[in-house]
C-alpha cells in the first residue's frame, strides 16, 4: 500500500514566510553602518573685516572696516591703514601682510573704505581742499572712525598709528599734518606732501612731475592746517619706490622737506643707517627717538613693499614680494611697545611759532 504524505499548514506557512524574507531583502535597499565622522584639522582663525555703521555723521561718505583679533595685548594700539587707488579695504587687508601682523601682535586694525560714489577709482581725494580741511569731508570722517574706535575698543591715546599707500599715504600725511597730537607715527609709502594739488588735473600732474616748491613754503602748507593747541608731532617713515612710474620720488622728497620743516631739523644733520632690511636716512631728537625715516628703495615701482607669500595664494594689485615688508617695518619701528617709552616730541619751536608769524 502507497501512502501519501500531505504538508501540513505549519510547513506551509514557514515555506511562505521564507519565500516572502526573500523577496523583500531583495526588494530592500542594502543599509551600511554609518562610518565614524572624521575630525576636521583646527585652522587658524580667519582676519575677516567687519563693516562698522553709525560711527558718526561721516561727512566724506566713507566706509568703516575694522579687524579686532582674537586676543589683544596691552598696552591696546590702533592701526588706521588706508588703501590705494583700484583696491579695496579687503583688498589690502589680505595682500600687504597687515591681517597676520595684527592677529600674531594684538593691534586693532581700522580700514576706511573709498566708494565708487566718491571716485571712480577708488582713490581718496587727498587733492580737493573740501575733502582734506579741518573737521570736513573724508578727513573728517577718518577722524570719527578713529575716536569710534578708540572709546570701543579701549585704545590708548598715545598708540594710534596710520599707514597708507598712494592715494592712501596723500590721504595719510594730510592726517598727520592736520591732526599732528592725535598719532604717534605714521609711515607714508608712494604718497604725496599735503597741499601738492587741488583738483584732479592738478593731482596727475604733480604725481608725475612732482612740485617746485621750497621746503618752507611746504611746511607753511602743512602748518595752515594744524590747530593752535596742537603740541606734539608725530614720527613719519617715507618710503618710495626709485623706480616708481606712478607718483614720481620727486613728491618723496618734497614729503621729506614738509616734515623736516615742520620739525625744524637741518637735512644734513640726518644720518644713513644701514641694517640687514635696508639702509635709511633717519633723523633722531637728543634722546635717539626717531622723528623722521626716509627710505629711497632702487628698482621698486609703484606699489608696497610685502613679503613674499606662498606660490598657491591670491596676489594683489600694487602688493610688490619681495624679502622686507613696510608694515612688518613700520611696527619694529614705530609700534612695537617699549619697556621705555620716550615721551612724543613737542613741537614749540617751528610750527608754533610760525603758524603766529614770529621769526
Amino acid at each position: 500500500m502507497r501512502f501519501k504524505f500531505s504538508m501540513s499548514p505549519l510547513s506551509a506557512m514557514l515555506r511562505s514566510q521564507k519565500r516572502l524574507s526573500r523577496s523583500l531583502q531583495k526588494a530592500m535597499p542594502k543599509f551600511r553602518l554609518p562610518e565614524a565622522p572624521k575630525v576636521a584639522k583646527p585652522r587658524a582663525p580667519r582676519s575677516v573685516l567687519v563693516q562698522v555703521n553709525a560711527f558718526g555723521s561721516n561727512p566724506g561718505r566713507l566706509r568703516m572696516m575694522e579687524y579686532v583679533p582674537p586676543v589683544r595685548r596691552e598696552p591696546q594700539t590702533l592701526v588706521v591703514v588706508l588703501h590705494g587707488c583700484l583696491q579695496t579695504a579687503e583688498d589690502y587687508h589680505r595682500g600687504s601682510g597687515w591681517s597676520r601682523l595684527a592677529r600674531d601682535k594684538g593691534l586693532v586694525l581700522l580700514y576706511p573704505e573709498q566708494t565708487r560714489a566718491n571716485n571712480r577709482n577708488l582713490c581718496f581725494n587727498w587733492f580737493r581742499p573740501s575733502m582734506v580741511a579741518r573737521d570736513r569731508g573724508e578727513l573728517m570722517s577718518i577722524r570719527q572712525m578713529i575716536e569710534h574706535s578708540v572709546e570701543r575698543h579701549g585704545i590708548a591715546r598715545d598708540r594710534i598709528f596710520v599707514q597708507g599707500l598712494s592715494a592712501g599715504g596723500a590721504m595719510g600725511n594730510a592726517m598727520l599734518v592736520t591732526y599732528p597730537d592725535l598719532f604717534a607715527a605714521g609711515q607714508v609709502v608712494g604718497g604725496l606732501p599735503f597741499g601738492a594739488a587741488r583738483d584732479a588735473m592738478g593731482a596727475l600732474s604733480v604725481m608725475k612731475s612732482g612740485s617746485r616748491r621750497s621746503r618752507q613754503e611746504w611746511g607753511d602748507l602743512a602748518r595752515s592746517v594744524g590747530s593752535a593747541e596742537d603740541s606734539t608731532m608725530p614720527a613719519v617713515s617715507i618710503w618710495q619706490g626709485g623706480a616708481d612710474r606712478v607718483v614720481s620720488p620727486l613728491n618723496a622728497e618734497a614729503l621729506l622737506a614738509q616734515w623736516l620743516d615742520l620739525y625744524g631739523l637741518d637735512e644734513a644733520s640726518g644720518s644713513r643707517e644701514v641694517r640687514a632690511e635696508g639702509a635709511s636716512l633717519i633723523w633722531r631728537d637728543a634722546v635717539g627717538k626717531v622723528l623722521v625715516e626716509y627710505r629711497l628703495l632702487d628698482g621698486l615701482d609703484h606699489g608696497l613693499p610685502v613679503i613674499a607669500r606662498h606660490a598657491n595664494q591670491k596676489r594683489q594689485p600694487y602688493m610688490l614680494e619681495g624679502a622686507i615688508g613696510a608694515p612688518q617695518q613700520f611696527f619694529e619701528m614705530f609700534i612695537r611697545p617699549r619697556k621705555a617709552t620716550a615721551k612724543r616730541t613737542a613741537i614749540s619751536s617751528p610750527r608754533s611759532k610760525r603758524r603766529s608769524g614770529q621769526s
